[in-house]
């Protein structure tokens, strides 16, 4: 099991290091009979893929499910897969409840934490002020790239980077139309209303498209009057960070994927919800032990529930499925 949960990690740093967003799922507590072990680990993605062990059929939607949504909000969360009846109802103020198995006694407390790629900045320019305004984003844990304008190209960007254009008279107009076309999350330019003005006026004239001209943001940074040039990275680092902070740009793909991904990086699968025991069970490739009553379908966790179902059709049929 150490081997497998090194072998998780290691993934996990490959993704970070791609920059992609992804929750890490560690069983910190079990009660037996389950499969899950403490120290199991497992990898979830923003699109419903699990990679690595955290339990078997019961867990793993559940586990999935909660992953995604810790993706999208940035909040860890801990979860307790069992019942709280096995612990007399003393459940820990803040744990999140979901029930699963309804054949086995056993019980997993999962904690899923985000790991979500530190935002991209990438300044364009070489004067003192892009240097310092790329150190300090370096101190705040962004992933900051210094590129010359020469060198800079649209590739060097993507919509969840963050532009500062500051080659400060020197090529901007082709400079910022290169950065447009990437369709960046945030893209200003360094300078004077005017000077702003009239590069915008000239790339309007070029049939660059208003929808890219109208989010650049001129002068960029927050507007603190007549400043040095440390400064002015001061208060460009500020603006980002309030747009950031206030959800206006986004740095970073964390929206989840539509319900029923599937596990284990295959295409997406479906879910239903036994209508014994209310677990949600993955139905794509055979599975959910499906069962026909009167012209439906209804799918089951286990073969348990499916017995009881076949049993008294009435009593369960109503659930949603």
């Amino acid at each position: 099991m150490a081997d497998e949960s090194w072998g998780v990690l290691e993934q996990a740093a490959e993704l970070a290091r791609r920059g992609e967003a992804f929750a890490l799922a560690t069983v910190v507590w079990r009660q037996g009979p389950s499969s899950g072990k403490k120290g199991s680990r497992a990898i979830i993605t923003a699109s419903g893929e699990l990679h690595g062990w955290i339990g078997g059929a019961c867990a793993e939607p559940a586990v999935i499910r909660e992953a995604r949504l810790v993706i999208e909000s940035g909040d860890a969360r801990l979860l307790l897969l069992g019942s709280p009846e096995q612990f007399g109802g003393a459940v820990p103020e803040g744990m999140a409840v979901v029930p699963i198995s309804c054949q086995s006694e056993g019980a997993l407390e999962v904690y899923i934490e985000p790991v979500l790629p530190a935002p991209r900045l990438v300044v364009v320019g070489g004067s003192p002020m892009a240097q310092t305004l790329t150190r300090l984003a370096q101190t705040l844990g962004w992933h900051a790239d210094l590129i010359a304008g020469e060198d800079f190209g649209a590739e060097d960007a993507d919509r969840h980077s963050m532009v500062v254009v500051a080659t400060q008279g020197h090529n901007d107009e082709e400079v910022l139309e290169r950065a447009a076309a990437a369709r960046p999350a945030y893209l200003g330019l360094v300078g004077s209303q005017k000077r702003g003005t009239a590069v915008l006026g000239y790339l309007a004239d070029r049939g660059v498209p208003a929808e890219q001209l109208d989010h650049v943001h001129v002068p960029a940074g927050l507007d603190l009057g007549r400043t040095t040039h440390t400064e002015i990275a001061v208060a460009i680092l500020a603006e980002l960070v309030q747009l950031r902070a206030s959800g206006a740009i986004v740095t970073a793909a964390t929206t989840a994927a539509p319900a029923g991904r599937a596990a284990r990086g295959t295409a997406p699968a479906a879910e239903a919800i036994d209508p014994v025991c209310g677990m949600t069970v993955v139905t794509a490739q055979g599975g959910g032990l499906p069962f026909e009553h009167d012209g439906t379908t209804y799918y089951f966790c286990c073969a348990g529930c499916r017995r009881a179902f076949a049993n008294d059709p009435a009593a369960y049929a109503h659930a949603p499925r």
